[in-house]
């Protein structure tokens, strides 16, 4: 009897509970939540029925069964509710959450000690007249159509109390997540599967900002998930995540209604690999990481990024000899190889190649990088100059016999990087025959170096900011390099075609001149660089104040990469590219397609870090 006394009580704190959070939900808009209330209202109704009134009062339990199933769900219920009441326009103040939430927390431990109390085992010995009533407690027989119903809505039973407890221990403890992109690649591939413990990272109650404490601490190299900043955060997008969520599992995985406004299935969350830390000040160039501080002003290396960086598929053949994986296969999208483009050669001119050729393309791509950085970082800028100038007169020297037009030329400022090929043949005959063809010429040579002064003070020289690199650091100074390097190439160009026009050679014959062919073929591989530096460069970030003072990391706040550099839209990137002069020292500069946009990822973001691989088996374990 002392227990059936404390089933009492319990059973009246709970229904207490449960009212007073159902009270809660008449806070609400006319719009979705207004169904929170009434979902609420009638479950403490069936609740007081069922417990309460026939149970406890009338001592009767031959709906044992129903009311056990009840008691499981209250939990589900009403954190239903509590979603569904900040499903519609506008969220709720913090402690209105806060009470909410601990009135929630009250009520599924009320339930559950009740479930406790009235389990089969034990609920026949709580008063005398339960004894030998144990049959109330068994499954019932049934036979025909009403076997196939009960056995049915007992599969879709246990269904939906495992999606209510998944999504629960996914909130709170831990998620699966399915890697969808090469962008960790050689860390992890695509379709492994990993798990990620965010009890650590503070996860809070769905579409509130209740929730536990975010204890874990985050150091570089740690492998982590996060909520993409590139999607709007607001609380109608954070509504449409939870719910999408929920209905995936409800799919078993088979629908996703989590789209951005192009109705493309959102990238999010992202797991990439923490390579920048609060305080810092970041900076990559040719694939190497800088980095400093407020107390230590001086960029250096960040030698462990060289651990887990890769620069492409070429160093990681043995990558296509692993089974039960996405490379394990007969063909791989060239798409997925650099910066998203279609990559087309001679010996393969479809757009999929087989992995061993994608290995042997992206080991040439790789050997012409190299050799651009090489040669960008050994420029002299002077000797540059003065060839420049000299390129000018030359054409100068050609234009003046020639006769002039009034035909129009183009932009300056608006001469693409990736159409350079075909504007560099254009030009020859439009810049010749124009009247101001000679002047146009001569500025777009030798606009570069108007505001440098002595460009021989400009020395690669192993510093990585400073006077001796033009605009004060190593990427800046890059840029400026590379611009120049591919003006000269369209510069030699345009004289070559003047000079072989001025001999009469006919234009047919002018795509076997070997000094023209040769200029060609070294724009085209500038030109490749350039188009693709986006995922080997980084600019200084955060960028340096309007006087040039230091901007630091935000305290709190951390920045990825992906492991796979070439092949990792990750915090460097913008998901939409734009025209941007190449070099802004040159106000004639070249304009590429640059898609850089960096920025950092808060602590609150984070939801925790990727701790395990569990499939496939055959590489289950920690990563590195």
């Amino acid at each position: 009897m002392k227990t059936f006394s404390t089933l009492k009580k319990l059973s009246l704190a709970n229904i207490l509970l449960s009212a007073v959070f159902t009270l809660h939900t008449l806070w609400m808009s006319i719009d979705i939540s207004i169904a929170a209330f009434p979902l609420s209202l009638a479950f403490v109704f069936l609740l007081y029925k069922f417990t309460f009134d026939e149970m406890i009062q009338k001592k009767d339990i031959k709906h044992l069964g129903m009311l056990r199933r009840f008691l499981q769900y209250e939990p589900f219920v009403f954190i239903t509710a509590f979603v569904l009441q900040r499903s519609g326009e506008n969220g709720k103040p913090y402690f209105f959450d806060l009470s909410m939430i601990i009135f929630w927390i009250l009520l599924t431990i009320a339930s559950s000690l009740m479930l406790y109390l009235i389990n089969p085992k034990r609920v026949f010995t709580l008063l005398p007249e339960w004894n030998g009533l144990e049959a109330y407690g068994k499954k019932p027989k049934y036979r025909g159509i009403k076997f196939i119903a009960y056995e049915i809505a007992d599969w879709i039973d246990a269904a939906m109390q495992a999606i209510f407890t998944i999504i629960l221990l996914n909130i709170f403890f831990f998620q699966l997540y399915e890697i969808p992109t090469e962008s960790m690649v050689p860390t992890f591939l695509v379709k492994d599967r990993v798990l990620v413990f965010k009890t650590l990272s503070g996860p809070k109650f769905p579409l509130s900002k209740v929730g536990l404490p975010h204890v874990q601490d985050y150091k570089r190299g740690d492998i982590v998930v996060f909520r993409n900043p590139h999607y709007k955060n607001d609380h109608k997008n954070e509504v449409k995540s939870f719910l999408s969520q929920f209905l995936y599992m409800c799919t078993l995985t088979l629908v996703n209604t989590n789209t951005d406004e192009n109705g493309k299935i959102k990238a999010d969350p992202l797991v990439k690999r923490i390579t920048g830390l609060p305080g810092e000040q970041l900076m990559m160039m040719d694939g190497v990481l800088y980095s400093r501080t407020k107390d230590s002003p001086d960029f250096k290396a960040v030698t462990a990024d060289s651990k887990w960086a890769a620069w492409g598929l070429s160093s990681y053949k043995q990558l296509y000899d692993i089974k039960n994986n996405s490379l394990n296969v007969e063909y791989l999208p060239v798409a997925g190889i650099f910066n998203h483009e279609v990559i087309t050669n001679e010996k393969s001119p479809a757009a999929y190649l087989s992995i061993k050729e994608a290995v042997n393309l992206e080991s040439e791509k790789e050997a012409e990088t190299l050799l651009v950085e090489s040669e960008r970082r050994n420029l002299d800028l002077e000797s540059a100059r003065l060839e420049c100038i000299s390129l000018a007169k030359q054409f100068s020297d050609f234009a003046s016999v020639t006769a002039k037009t009034n035909s129009p030329l183009p932009d300056l400022k608006s001469i693409s990087v990736r159409y350079i090929l075909s504007d560099a043949e254009n030009l020859s005959d439009t810049l010749l025959y124009s009247e101001n063809g000679a002047q146009w010429f001569n500025t777009f040579m030798n606009s570069w170096h108007k505001n440098l002064g002595d460009c021989s003070k400009y020395k690669n020289d192993g510093s990585i900011t400073g006077p001796s690199l033009a605009g004060g650091n190593l990427y800046d100074d890059a840029c400026l390099r590379l611009d120049v390097m591919l003006k000269l190439c369209v510069g030699r160009i345009i004289v070559r075609n003047a000079e072989l026009r001025s001999k009469n050679i006919s234009r047919t014959l002018w795509a076997s001149d070997s000094v023209k062919s040769s200029t060609i073929t070294s724009m085209l591989t500038v030109r490749d660089y350039i188009l693709r530096m986006n995922q080997r460069n980084m600019p200084i970030f955060p960028a340096n104040g309007k006087n040039g003072e230091a901007n630091y990391i935000d305290e709190d706040s951390y920045f990825m990469m992906g492991d796979n550099r070439y092949n990792s839209m990750d915090m460097r990137h913008s998901y939409t590219a734009k025209f941007v002069p190449l070099s802004p020292i040159d106000e004639c500069s070249f304009i590429y397609e640059c898609n850089i946009d960096c920025q950092s990822v808060s602590k609150s973001s984070l939801l925790g870090k990727a701790s395990l691989r569990f499939w496939p088996l055959g590489r289950a374990g920690f990563p590195k």
